[in-house]
């Protein structure tokens, strides 16, 4: 049985502080990123087709790497793999960032790095995001994720700005790859240790015996389709809003970089209030109410008839799909003995939207349009709606001490 290290009180505030840093960041290292595709599929000459699999092998990187993180974190704890694959991260931004202007090949490669580094990063922050969240004794996993969201407001925000100011791609991403890269490990130093004591070295035996069990639990799976689906959502309106706004409905492109950032902010704000609504009313009724809003927010975004419908629907879109996937992952790690194993098991199945996401929007888009494309996302969140009740709580919340 896993044994978790008990954190003297001061150390607390501390690993929070730490768990903001290392979820902004990455936020801000994804949508620096995500805001300068545009740029990026018109210099390289991509056609949607094309640019769906170059997204692929950010996703692909990934998936490969999520299996492989549970083990990952319960060898090294949560600290030392943030610290390694966010520098690991920044470098592949700075690939990409050179890159650029060499063809696709070399960015093809940076963004599979970059999936590499943020996948195990993601599984590693929230595992510690779990930690402090049962230390604290209340919900605070969505406004760690609210914080992620920050970071891509900020860097879309930034993006857009770039853009408007004739930054190229390769000084911009340069920048963040390198800030990331230094910034990071030193930031997540607070957090706090995953588990400590002698029976540590037979603790991280059974642990990675657990996570290749935790892939047979039905709850775990079924939780891991939920987040897919939220993560398709999500990944979905990252990749393609701007390109969306851009080519269908004509707009420049520092605007279309705009609605991108309506989107985000939108999920930065369902993210930040949603953990009173999840204390007041419960995970499973907060989670299909808040589906209704995004299928609602997609159908105006999709088959909306002007410019300001679809930024209404950028709204609602973002707001609905908020609390999906950090309850998701607040779920995975609702026993704290098998919080690694079943983080990285439902991280791994959601992730594959990120993987089949990019190139499913791609091909569609070269059939009607990617505004049009957009629409398969309505069926994968009916789908979370069905799944939304395997993400009730296994145990009772533990009152604030």
């Amino acid at each position: 049985m896993t044994v978790l290290s008990e954190a003297p009180r001061g150390e607390v505030p501390a690993a929070v502080r730490a768990t903001y840093a290392a979820f902004i960041s990455t936020g801000i290292a994804f949508a620096s990123w995500a805001a300068r595709i545009p740029q990026v599929k018109d210099r390289l000459g991509l056609s949607p087709s094309g640019l769906g699999l170059v997204l692929l092998a950010a996703a692909a990187g990934s998936v490969i790497a999520l299996p492989l993180s549970g083990p990952v974190v319960t060898r090294f704890g949560s600290r030392r793999t943030v610290a390694t694959m966010s520098a690991l991260a920044g470098i592949a931004l700075v690939v990409v960032a050179v890159g650029y202007r060499i063809g696709v090949a070399p960015v093809v490669a940076g963004l599979f790095a970059l999936g590499i580094g943020m996948g195990s990063w993601d599984v590693a922050m929230n595992v510690q995001g779990a930690l402090v969240e049962r230390r604290l004794g209340r919900a605070i996993m969505p406004r760690f994720h609210a914080g992620f969201s920050v970071g891509t407001v900020a860097g879309a925000l930034g993006g857009a700005a770039m853009v408007a100011l004739g930054v190229g791609v390769t000084a911009h991403l340069a920048v963040i790859g390198v800030a990331i890269a230094i910034g990071v490990p030193l930031a997540v130093r607070g957090f706090i240790p995953d588990r400590a004591g002698p029976e540590e070295d037979t603790t991280r035996g059974a642990a990675a015996r657990a996570s290749l069990a935790a892939w047979r639990e039905r709850r775990t799976v079924l939780v891991g389709v939920f987040v897919l689906a939220f993560a398709f959502a999500e990944g979905s309106g990252n990749d393609w809003i701007g390109v969306a706004l851009i080519d269908d409905h004509g707009v420049d492109p520092a605007v279309g970089t705009l609605g991108f950032a309506f989107f985000l902010a939108a999920m930065t704000a369902g993210r930040w209030f949603g953990p009173w609504a999840l204390d007041a009313y419960g995970r499973v009724p907060v989670i299909r109410a808040l589906t209704v809003v995004a299928v609602v927010g997609l159908v105006m975004f999709c088959f909306g008839p002007s410019t300001p419908v679809a930024f209404a629907g950028t709204l609602l879109w973002g707001a609905g799909i908020s609390l999906g996937f950090p309850v998701g992952m607040s779920a995975g790690a609702d026993d704290p003995a098998r919080a690694a194993s079943r983080v990285s098991v439902v991280s791994s199945i959601g992730y594959c939207a990120f993987l089949a996401g990019p190139p499913l929007i791609g091909f569609l888009a070269q059939r009607s349009s990617v505004i049009h494309a957009l629409a398969a996302v309505i069926a994968l969140l009916a789908l979370a709606g069905l799944l939304a009740g395997n993400v009730r709580p296994l145990t009772p919340p533990r009152a604030p001490e």
